[in-house]
């Protein structure tokens, strides 16, 4: 099977944090998303995956360069979600591709989604769900129906992840900036289907704002949603309750073993912290995360904040 994961994008919602790392190597629980969802696909059992990467696209090229059968896609230019797939074209193979963002976390089946797609019949399989925030595509009788109107059927949220036969790409144009959306806009106008599959008994975020960021470390670290699997064989130290003679716990932490914590250091409901930080003396932390390598003053108070070199 083979999959693509679309990580060339700038991240605008998260500025000032995406001019110095891109978006999908964002780390969750310490360990960067994008390595995360590779992980997750050959578990799965994909064996050939392409990422594309443009923003800060050296730090994603750097990142994957040990993974066996992944192939990066370096784009000089942004080529948006149906370009990017569009040069990819003759990398993949004569066989349906799943497509993901490099920016999600959720917990949807990437092999039942495929299984469904070859069932189905359809040129393309949408993986669909009801969330209010995101809802514009309208859905009947388990086919999309309308990117535009929403007055038929269900009008319900695109994950980002979809299934497609690779020969439906032909006609969006080389080298050129184009939504796939456009692109399925088109089949549908050619009266083709696409398949929609519902996903409501998943959990999923875009991790798209600092707030979304922070709200994913918190359910996870308080066990409101499940920690993948991948996630918890690397995920450092996880404790509950008191911490010893150099902090008190009232959290639940994401401590890496590099992690330094100075005595009288504080942690409140839960906090995540990287490599190689340095926390010092009576620093407070209450639903923060902390990136590797960043120095806490001593008698900081960190609330609700993401802290960043």
């Amino acid at each position: 099977m083979q999959a693509m994961i679309l990580a060339a994008g700038f991240g605008t919602r998260l500025l000032p944090y995406t001019l110095s790392r891109p978006k999908p190597l964002f780390p969750i629980l310490n360990q960067p998303l994008l390595l995360l969802t590779i992980r997750r696909l050959q578990r799965a059992g994909f064996d050939h995956i392409v990422v594309n990467c443009h923003h800060l696209r050296e730090q994603i090229v750097h990142a994957l360069q040990q993974i066996s059968g992944v192939l990066v896609q370096e784009e000089t230019s942004i080529l948006g979600t149906g370009g990017g797939l569009r040069l990819a074209l003759p990398q993949f193979r004569d066989e349906p591709v799943l497509v993901t963002n490099g920016d999600i976390y959720h917990t949807i089946d990437y092999r039942y989604l495929y299984e469904s797609h070859i069932q189905n019949g359809g040129a393309v399989t949408m993986a669909m769900h009801d969330c209010p925030r995101f809802n514009t595509v309208a859905v009947r009788d388990g086919h999309i129906y309308s990117f535009d109107d929403r007055s038929q059927g269900q009008v319900l949220a695109f994950t980002g992840l979809h299934v497609l036969d690779p020969k439906v790409l032909e006609v969006i144009p080389v080298a050129e900036e184009y939504s796939i959306i456009d692109g399925y806009r088109r089949l549908l106008e050619q009266g083709q289907r696409i398949v929609a599959v519902r996903v409501d008994d998943c959990f999923w975020t875009d991790m798209g704002t600092v707030e979304d960021y922070l709200a994913l470390h918190g359910s996870l670290l308080t066990g409101r949603i499940p920690i993948w699997p991948e996630l918890m064989e690397i995920a450092g130290r996880l404790s509950h309750g008191q911490g010893g003679d150099r902090f008190t716990s009232s959290s639940r932490c994401c401590l890496s073993d590099t992690t330094q914590l100075e005595r009288d250091v504080t942690l409140h409901d839960w906090v995540c912290v990287g490599d190689d930080a340095v926390i010092e003396r009576q620093v407070q932390l209450q639903r923060s995360v902390v990136w590797d390598g960043v120095r806490i003053a001593e008698g900081r108070k960190v609330v609700d904040q993401l802290v960043a070199l």
